[in-house]
């Protein structure tokens, strides 16, 4: 801001002044919600007494698993492989150390968006041999209407909030004056929740026979909470009080 040199800027003034008072007022939303998207981590392993064959087997199985969670089509909006990992198991040999067997894993995170093919999924990829299934973890897309539809509502109920104590001093808004997040200085990161009851990790040991298939398991969608706070300042067309 520029000021003419020999001038006093105007002081600030944030409680308002008996010609403009100003009301602070909070207000906020709570929506309830059905998820968008629910996650679940695969974790594939392999063992074997030789490095290449056990890589091998791992490559296999992850291959296994990659192609049984693409056949879904649509219904998968992302898949992705994080950590791979072949470690050797040690085991005291005389004086020394040696290789008793090595240790492949490989970690894979998909994103279904369609919950009845979810429940299948789950199923045919904990059937799978060596293979452990986590989640369904339930969340909103990041992008979702729904994170605007609260906030606005939020910024309805602080206006409404702030008409209500107009009213009770026989005056109307006049301006707004701020209107910001609350913790709009420290935003919190949006991720995915806890998992949901209802499906526990698995892992078998056989290999899968999708002659006989296990049922697919039943999962309920966990109903999703969204919450807006916004803080609002507005001034006041300046009230008559009487005695």
């Amino acid at each position: 801001m520029n000021t003419i040199e020999g001038t006093t800027p105007a002081p600030h003034t944030p409680y308002g002044t008996p010609d403009a008072p100003r009301v602070a007022v909070r207000g906020e939303a709570h929506l309830e919600v059905d998820p968008e998207i629910a996650r679940i981590s695969i974790t594939i392993s392999a063992r074997g007494t030789d490095r290449r064959d056990a890589l091998n087997d791992l490559t296999r199985r992850n291959t296994t698993a990659l192609d049984l969670i693409k056949s879904y089509g649509d219904a998968v909006d992302r898949v992705e492989t994080g950590t791979l990992s072949i470690t050797p198991e040690l085991t005291k040999h005389g004086r020394g150390e040696r290789i008793r067997a090595y240790h492949g894993r490989v970690h894979l995170t998909a994103e279904l968006t369609d919950f009845t093919a979810l429940g299948e999924l789950t199923t045919r990829l904990a059937d799978l041999d060596l293979t452990q299934v986590e989640g369904p973890w339930w969340a909103l897309r990041p992008d979702s209407p729904t994170h605007r539809r609260a906030r606005q509502q939020a910024v309805r109920e602080a206006v409404q909030r702030a008409r209500e104590y107009a009213e009770a001093l026989g005056t109307t808004l006049a301006a707004l004056v701020e209107l910001a997040d609350v913790g709009a200085e420290n935003t919190p990161v949006y991720g995915y929740g806890g998992p949901a009851g209802g499906m526990r990790s698995a892992a078998y040991g056989g290999a899968p026979d999708f002659a006989e298939e296990a049922a697919p398991l039943d999962l309920e969608p966990q109903r999703q909470h969204v919450y807006a706070q916004v803080n609002a300042r507005f001034t006041l067309v300046p009230p008559e009080l009487t005695a």
